[in-house]
């Protein structure tokens, strides 16, 4: 998006491989070992003396608010020695708990002003500062996005996935010639990529279905709760992280409606999207005090009734006579178990901006968890139908 500039308040470091260069040109290259004219017991640290010397020699080739940012990381160690790693995380943009818990304790010698009180911003730079206050519920998270973000890559994730479900749904609309309520169609199961009971080994189904919507009702509140939840919630976090949350939404949808719905169908991303919105509300919630988004709570009111509306609907629609007996009409399971990956996983990735997922104990037991739920549900699909002697309806 740009440079900003250099008067500006954000404390965050800079996250091009260039600027590690400057200081040091070897750091990518050999972390965790400092240079040996700073660390000649290669033990890993260096001197906060050392490393003050440092940043008075090459810190003019830095922009203030970064030369404050490294400042601050020496000011916080009393122990007069900063770990080499967390000096190269800081500078390649992959902070460690322990970076920031540095950086918090020396968040007193910073001086600046909140992001908000930044005047004279262009119009990218406008976007980016309300993105970092609709996500991110501590300031110095906001000004660290604020500084870091390059639209390199663009939130390509949830754009694509969004552009896939509208291109199917119209081409299903016009091949069936029917729009609105298309589930009622009497072929609309026969196409490949709903997940039906009778073709449940047919293993991509229970991914492929969120590309199939009951008709336009269903698929314009998807759309419109990706883009105004997902797209933000991936400018920041990233494609992987959030992309990650949708798809295990989205298995965890179908999987549940294997185990708690065992005859129904299901269509639609509701499974994913719910998965993203869950988590969204859930960290907004836990940090109330410090998330600034303007009419929050109106927008939480308005957000979890669009969300029961939604639901609603295939509720109803689950237990409307079918159009095609004996198969009922598609599950509203799979909302539920989006909820469930939202509130565990999803909450866990949004509460840990840019921090490395495998240091959190909470991300490993909610991992082990849907882990355990997923290998329950393979093996009931495989043996419960058979056990359970259940009439399935036919296949389409």
């Amino acid at each position: 998006m740009g440079e900003h500039p250099s008067p500006g308040p954000a404390v965050a470091a800079c996250a091009e491989a260039e600027r590690i260069e400057e200081l040091e040109p070897e750091a990518e290259e050999r972390p965790p070992a400092a240079p040996e004219d700073f660390d000649p017991g290669n033990t890993g640290y260096i001197s906060t003396g050392k490393f003050r010397s440092l940043l008075e020699s090459h810190g003019s080739k830095l922009d203030p608010h970064k030369r404050e940012v490294l400042l601050a990381l020496t000011d916080s160690h009393a122990d007069g020695q900063i770990c080499y790693q967390d000096f190269v995380s800081l500078m390649s943009n992959k902070r460690s708990n322990s970076f920031r818990q540095a950086i918090l304790q020396g968040n007193r010698r910073l001086c600046s002003k909140a992001l908000l009180e930044e005047k004279g911003l262009n119009l990218s730079q406008r976007l980016i500062r309300h993105v970092a206050y609709e996500t991110l519920p501590r300031e110095i998270d906001r000004k660290w996005y604020y500084d870091s973000y390059t639209c390199c890559p663009p939130p390509w994730f949830m754009i694509t996935v969004t552009l896939l479900e509208v291109a199917f749904f119209l081409y299903n609309g016009v091949s069936l010639d029917q729009f609105v309520l298309q589930v009622t169609h009497p072929r609309y199961l026969k196409n490949s990529l709903v997940y039906h009971p009778q073709l449940r080994a047919q293993a991509w189904r229970y991914l492929t279905y969120i590309f199939m919507h009951a008709g336009i009702e269903h698929l314009g509140l998807n759309v419109v709760l990706q883009l105004l939840v997902g797209v933000p919630l991936e400018m920041v976090h990233g494609a992987t992280r959030i992309g990650l949350v949708y798809v295990a939404g989205v298995v965890a949808g179908s999987l549940a409606v294997s185990v708690a719905d065992m005859t129904a169908p299901v269509v639609g991303s509701s499974g994913g999207v719910y998965a993203l919105v869950s988590a969204h509300l859930a960290n907004i919630v836990m940090n109330w005090s410090g998330m600034k988004c303007q009419f929050k709570l109106l927008r939480m009111a308005v957000a979890l009734i669009c969300m029961s509306m939604e639901f609603g609907r295939a509720v109803w629609l689950r237990f409307h006579p079918s159009a095609y007996p004996p198969c009922p009409h598609p599950s509203f399971v799979a909302h539920l178990g989006g909820v469930a990956v939202g509130i565990t996983l999803g909450v866990v990735v949004l509460r840990n901006y840019e921090q490395r997922l495998q240091d959190q104990s909470l991300w490993w037991i909610f991992v082990a968890m849907y882990t355990v739920f997923v290998l329950f549900a393979v093996f009931w699909n495989i043996f419960a139908y058979t056990l359970l002697d259940l009439k399935l309806p036919p296949p389409p």
